[in-house]
């Protein structure tokens, strides 16, 4: 499974709202706090899954309120599938991404938030190389390509149904952050790649933005960056002791904004990178399929390649709960998502998806029929 990895640095868009604006004449008119053309506003978040049938080459979308199926576009043959929040990107076997607006977002200001729904749609193709990796912020897209190309994308025009790119450049990460760019190239990050460094990263492949700032996977562990009053700060978090290779932390996966992050440890188990505490943990788990973490104080989840569900205490290390959740021989790309109250996890043979309560030690509480083997899937809404 070819991996794309997609940062949330800041879920919707950059609002018009949430002020009054001039109207015609220079007379005041009142906007709807949060107002966005052409979208509702609900009173509750509205999740979707972004399925992909992989045997029919098609995309369809799963409203998670209402349980209904669309089918939204055929899109070829798809190897792997991430979101941010709003889009799916799907990486072709080409290289091509495949960028799909979900039609259901939120946009968080902090002490409150806005949720929003709209008619999905298929906003057409970005050219790469496979494998790609997608970061993305309120205002842009970063799509690198494993000839180590990345391309920038208007956000803001994406949202509009245009994709449109603004500019490329050479790096092994790039990361959007607020209104910056953090490039991770020849060893050091820079912002918007230029200037001095923030700090060292050997090796970076794997990148996360958190509410404590933006995340680099490197050699010797993790490059926290973090931005104060215009001033960024590059700071260290090395793994306990030297690591084999094939043991790095190369793709990290996490609630939206968590502080707590997992990834793969190659076959040893999973890591668990605590951002505010600034120290990994090592979970032998043995192979896993997929990782996530829920959120600083509750599980850390993985899959194994025997379809087995469980959960960890990121704290103590410890088991807490498991249960046999997919059909084997384990088919497409398993992968759990998950958002504040819930973990869904597709199982393509089986031709099924799970809504898991991870909060009662792994409960289903719903399962989805689509009607087809769902060999991909990303969530959005969040």
């Amino acid at each position: 499974m070819r991996a794309t990895i997609v940062i949330l640095a800041a879920a919707g868009l950059v609002l018009t709202g949430c002020a009054r604006q001039s109207g015609g004449g220079g007379q005041a008119q009142e906007v709807p706090h949060g107002y966005v053309e052409g979208a509702e506003e609900t009173a509750e978040t509205q999740s979707r899954l972004v399925l992909v049938d992989e045997q029919a080459e098609k995309a369809h979308v799963l409203d998670l309120v209402t349980g209904k199926v669309s089918l939204l576009a055929e899109v070829g043959d798809v190897e792997s599938v991430t979101g941010d929040g709003r889009f799916a990107y799907l990486t072709t076997a080409t290289g091509d991404v495949r960028v799909i607006d979900s039609g259901a977002w939120t946009v968080d200001h902090g002490d409150h938030a806005h949720h929003y729904r709209s008619a999905p749609r298929d906003l057409g193709t970005l050219a790469g190389r496979a494998p790609t990796a997608v970061a993305t912020s309120a205002t842009v897209t970063a799509v690198r390509s494993s000839d180590g190309t990345v391309r920038l994308v208007d956000r803001s025009r994406m949202e509009k149904g245009e994709l449109a790119e603004t500019r490329t450049l050479k790096a092994a990460a790039a990361v959007p952050f607020g209104d910056r760019l953090l490039v991770a190239e020849g060893g050091q990050v820079r912002v918007d790649g230029a200037g001095s460094p923030v700090g060292a990263c050997a090796d970076a492949a794997g990148v996360a933005v958190t509410r404590r700032g933006a995340v680099f996977g490197c050699a010797d562990g993790a490059l926290l960056v973090t931005e104060k009053d215009g001033t960024f700060t590059g700071v260290r978090i090395p793994y306990p002791g030297e690591r084999p290779r094939d043991e790095r932390a190369t793709e990290f996966h996490h609630r939206p904004g968590s502080t707590v992050l997992a990834a793969k440890a190659g076959k040893t188990g999973v890591w668990v990178l605590d951002v505010t505490a600034r120290t990994w943990r090592l979970l032998k788990t043995g192979p896993t399929v997929a990782v996530s973490a829920t959120g600083p104080g509750s599980p850390v989840l993985c899959l194994t390649e025997a379809g087995e569900l469980r959960a960890y205490d990121p704290r103590s290390g410890k088991e807490a709960a498991s249960t046999a959740l997919l059909r084997t021989p384990l088919t497409g790309s398993p992968a759990i998502q998950v958002d504040t109250a819930r973990a869904y996890v597709n199982d393509p043979a089986g031709r099924v998806v799970h809504e898991i309560d991870y909060n009662d030690r792994l409960r289903r509480a719903r399962t989805f029929e689509p009607g087809f083997a769902p060999a991909h899937m990303t969530e959005t809404g969040r």
